[in-house]
């Protein structure tokens, strides 16, 4: 018996994925060509190009993992550490607690700076754990935290690590092409994100960029990787020189989707997408202040595209979020871990980030809240 599936045209203003433009959706629908005809390769530089334009680096090692986000992460940690490296990992919410756990499981004696959920990570409080772990071989934190909101200031930390001997290993999964994220000017080592945030392509897929300091770990380790996958050292080959390597069947489709999503930040401009998610941010707090929504995180450190946000009292938040969804048919997200059942996540993020969005979500709202 066949399964007919009709799916139902939804606003994505949740933690992702985010709407995706009709171009891409479009490129999806390319007849298949093989994952290592010329055709294709080509357009896996054209990828890799365009990578490190949004990332703004030169880096050589850029590529495209064919997995989502938590590859991307996976990939950085276990091609860096061997069992006994030291790490240093900054935990403000869900993911850099999944960076403690992965770096465990690579066999790294992990020295967590703690904060609380909703705030950053201080330069003294990286200063204190290097002052215990003085040559710790990375330390890794999280750009855009998804789980709270919270957007982590990076340069001072930067300058710290690297005066330590340290590489850089940054999360910028929810950061990428919506707000400022400069890899080589703030000297990051290792940064991984994700297809389906705020460059509003399908998920699946993670970007990720070495600089030449982390290629020099890679090529020197002493121990082989711990996953076959994710191991740089085979599927860097697949990826780059005029004989390509097979190592996996890529994602064919997933890549056209990505390589015309990349098209269209490029052709919209990456400080004028910035501004974009700034502007209408900006939008959105003063429509859900206005109806008594509070931010989670202080103005200065608050993630313009992922808002996280108390409800106003009384409010039951599963119980709204899932009327938006069946009634209105927009999605918006939940809270994670110490934040479940707590909060909203309103995502802006790429095609999602427009007013209109906006107004369709305050909307709905009023009229409920204005009902009751």
């Amino acid at each position: 018996m066949p399964y007919p599936f009709n799916p139902p045209k939804r606003i994505l203003m949740g933690p992702g994925p985010s709407d995706a433009h009709p171009r891409v959706l479009q490129a999806m629908a390319h007849p298949l060509i093989g994952h290592l005809d010329p055709v294709f390769v080509r357009m896996m530089d054209e990828v890799k190009d365009m990578v490190q334009q949004t990332f703004l680096t030169s880096n050589h090692l850029t590529f495209v993992v064919s997995a989502p986000g938590s590859a991307g992460m996976e990939t950085c940690l276990v091609n860096l550490l061997e069992p006994g490296d030291e790490c240093i990992i900054c935990i403000n919410g869900v993911f850099g607690g999944r960076m403690a756990d992965i770096a465990e499981r690579c066999g790294a004696i992990v020295h967590r700076v703690e904060t609380e959920w909703g705030r950053v990570t201080e330069p003294d409080q990286v200063r204190k754990a290097l002052d215990a772990c003085p040559r710790p071989k990375l330390v890794a934190l999280v750009h855009a935290e998804t789980s709270t909101g919270a957007l982590q200031p990076l340069e001072e930390i930067s300058n710290l690590v690297h005066e330590a001997g340290a590489l850089l290993v940054v999360d910028a999964v929810t950061s990428w092409c919506g707000v400022p994220l400069k890899v080589d000017e703030w000297g990051i080592d290792a940064v991984y994100s994700g297809s389906q945030k705020c460059l509003s392509a399908p998920p699946g897929l993670s970007p990720v960029s070495f600089s030449e300091a982390a290629v020099k770990v890679l090529e020197n380790r002493k121990t082989k990787v711990q996953s076959w996958f994710l191991d740089l050292s085979l599927v860097r080959n697949y990826w780059a020189g005029a004989k390509r390597a097979y190592h996996h069947t890529a994602p064919v489709s997933a890549v056209f989707a990505l390589h015309e999503a990349l098209n269209l930040v490029l052709e919209e401009g990456l400080e004028n997408r910035w501004a974009r998610h700034r502007e209408v941010h900006d939008y959105l707090k003063a429509n859900l202040e206005d109806m008594g929504f509070r931010f989670v995180v202080d103005e200065p450190y608050r993630l313009p595209n992922l808002n996280a946000v108390y409800l106003p009292e009384g409010e039951d938040e599963a119980g709204l979020r899932s009327w938006l969804l069946l009634e209105h048919n927009i999605e918006v997200g939940g809270g994670l871990g110490a934040f479940a059942g707590k909060i909203w996540r309103v995502g802006i993020m790429g095609e999602s980030c427009r007013k209109g969005h906006v107004d369709a979500l305050v909307g709905a709202l009023k009229g409920v809240m204005l009902d009751a």
